[in-house]
């Protein structure tokens, strides 16, 4: 594992024991496989608890999350999760994200991601303690995120010229093509490859890959970007969803 990843991890284990009721910690996302690039990959980590998170222990916390002065910190990203609430995909965690506290859910793809490639830091494994997610729910929640979320944030125009819309954008919609088509989960490199198969627009697929992999961009303005990548993930939203879809 890259050194400074490895080094803000162990920090945050040994900041977490003492400030929460910790059963088990596991990484999710890109840290869990080969994809991870460090600099540019948020540190996706689930803690679960041996009781529902307190007033006191809120306010710990985001202190604990505050104090940690190592490189790659604000990359880090933690839900509490009780152990009397991991069966309710409903229910909404304690979680510190983009350097604020709130409260969200563990979607159904990150608890498929624990089940099949969760990187295990401490104590037992996900299988051991969460519910698994059934195929129809993963289904469920795709479909429902593509579209109550990313078709509506398709109707605006602005925020698509921003490089994290861009990016999240076609990234999310060709793994959500592949989950649903297949049942699978892929990696964000997997879903560049797939842009391809979709027939997203080769310059924004290149310009989305030279952010995280820092190969070569190609020469693309950011109004020209934002036309292309928003009618892409629309156009593709509405033809994976079906003639129900807004």
């Amino acid at each position: 594992m890259h050194a400074a990843t490895d080094r803000l991890l162990r920090h945050f284990l040994e900041a977490a024991q003492p400030t929460v009721p910790l059963v088990a910690l596991w990484a999710h996302g890109s840290l869990a496989t080969d994809d991870y690039q460090p600099g540019r990959s948020d540190l996706d980590l689930i803690a679960i608890l041996d009781e529902p998170v307190t007033m006191e222990q809120w306010r710990r916390i985001k202190r604990m999350h505050r104090g940690i002065d190592l490189p790659l910190a604000d990359k880090l990203h933690c839900s509490y999760m009780a152990r009397q609430e991991l069966a309710d995909l409903s229910a909404e965690h304690v979680t510190w994200a983009h350097e604020r506290i709130f409260r969200r859910p563990v979607t159904a793809v990150t608890r498929r991601e624990l089940h099949t490639r969760a990187l295990e830091l401490y104590g037992p494994p996900p299988a051991g303690l969460l519910p698994p997610v059934s195929d129809e729910e993963l289904a469920e929640f795709v479909r429902a995120d593509l579209r109550d979320f990313w078709l509506v944030m398709t109707r605006g125009r602005r925020r698509w010229l921003r490089d994290i819309w861009v990016d999240l954008g076609t990234v999310t919609v060709a793994r959500a093509t592949v989950t649903l088509r297949d049942g699978r989960l892929i990696s964000k490199r997997e879903a560049l490859d797939v842009l391809h198969e979709l027939g997203a627009p080769p310059n924004v697929v290149a310009d989305v890959r030279a952010r995280r992999y820092g190969t070569p961009a190609p020469v693309l303005s950011r109004f020209r970007r934002a036309k292309l990548a928003r009618a892409f993930i629309r156009n593709t939203i509405t033809r994976t969803l079906g003639p129900a879809s807004p």
